[in-house]
């Protein structure tokens, strides 16, 4: 007999298979190795002393700012699932979208596809959840285009990433709208082997993407979007004013965009690595120091990625369902059995 749990994202971790989870957590683990040793080497006393320089109130700040992000994203999620006609509770809709982020360090950020395992337990069929996950992915990549429009003119050689970037989000537009294209594709796929089902799966889901792109859903979706990642753009441009850089707003917010999303077309695991790397270059190019330019892109990352990563992990595994080897499956609404 187990005790009701209080965490409806880590009750629905019960039921998936710990090597399954295992296996998703692990990248996460390495990914956090290997930034923290990137850290270490850029030059952890000059991270130390941005901390310092930014204050814990400046350190609260810039967390809110993604606490803002992160919201304005759940209410963006849950409107994808109303569209699909999935009216989940609040409460265990936000630890479930929550613990999605324990795995935002996935290639591509795949693995906070992880949601759509734990909904299913809400009776959300997986096509649909996917289909809010691909919505969302594609929701923010054109925001952060957008956001990186305004600054092109200072930075020249950055308008074919952010070209690319735009082409392509408008590519998948193009073909999720095509509804006649999709199903035609679909009835030409026969077989009952794993790949024509497997394809016979992503067009289903392409399919359900389309009430997540009504013209008005779309334009509410977008604006969220914008203020979401305007908002962590901001806190990146408070980092720099706290450490005594003189980088104007727009341009603070073109950096941001910018290397968010060359980490999204990178498709390395939270776009590690490549984000950075254009993010203190960007910086470079602007007049800052190597060593703060590093350290101010670690500090950036730490109260945005990492800070989501952290609240995902507290999601998934806190309460009192922990997720451990041989630990029992609660019942359907979290009941005591």
């Amino acid at each position: 007999m187990r005790a009701p749990s209080f965490n409806p994202a880590a009750d629905a971790a019960h039921d998936l298979p710990d090597r399954r989870l295992h296996a998703l957590v692990w990248p996460v683990l390495l990914a956090m190795a290997g930034y923290l040793g990137f850290a270490l080497w850029s030059g952890w006393d000059d991270v130390i002393g941005a901390v310092r320089k930014i204050g814990y109130a400046g350190v609260g700040i810039a967390l809110s700012l993604s606490l803002v992000n992160y919201a304005l994203r759940f209410a963006r999620w849950q409107t994808y699932l109303a569209a699909m006609g999935h009216a989940v509770p609040w409460r265990p809709s936000l630890g479930i979208y929550l613990a999605g982020f324990a795995l935002t360090a996935t290639p591509g950020k795949a693995g906070e596809a992880l949601r759509g395992l734990l909904l299913k337990r809400w009776k959300v069929p997986l096509p649909d959840s996917f289909a809010a996950f691909l919505s969302e992915r594609l929701s923010d990549l054109l925001a952060v285009v957008l956001l990186a429009l305004g600054g092109l003119a200072l930075y020249p050689s950055a308008r074919w990433p952010v070209a690319i970037g735009a082409a392509g989000v408008l590519s998948v537009f193009a073909v999720l709208l095509n509804r006649r294209f999709l199903e035609k594709t679909g009835q030409r796929v026969r077989g009952e082997s794993r790949w024509p089902r497997l394809s016979r799966h992503v067009l289903q889901t392409l399919l359900r993407t389309r009430h997540c792109h009504a013209p008005r859903l779309f334009a509410v979706a977008t604006v969220l979007s914008l203020v979401a990642w305007f908002a962590e753009a901001f806190a990146f441009y408070l980092v720099l004013h706290w450490m005594g850089q003189t980088v104007p707003l727009f341009q603070a917010v073109f950096i941001y965009a910018a290397a968010m999303l060359a980490g999204a077309l990178s498709f390395l695991p939270g776009g590690l690595g490549g984000a950075e790397a254009v993010m203190a270059s960007l910086l470079i190019l602007s007049g800052m120091p190597g060593a703060e330019a590093a350290a101010a892109t670690i500090v950036t990352r730490a109260v945005t990625l990492w800070f989501a990563v952290a609240i995902g992990g507290a999601a998934l595994f806190g309460g009192t369902g922990a997720v451990s080897p041989g630990s029992g499956h609660p019942s359907p609404r979290g009941q005591e059995t």
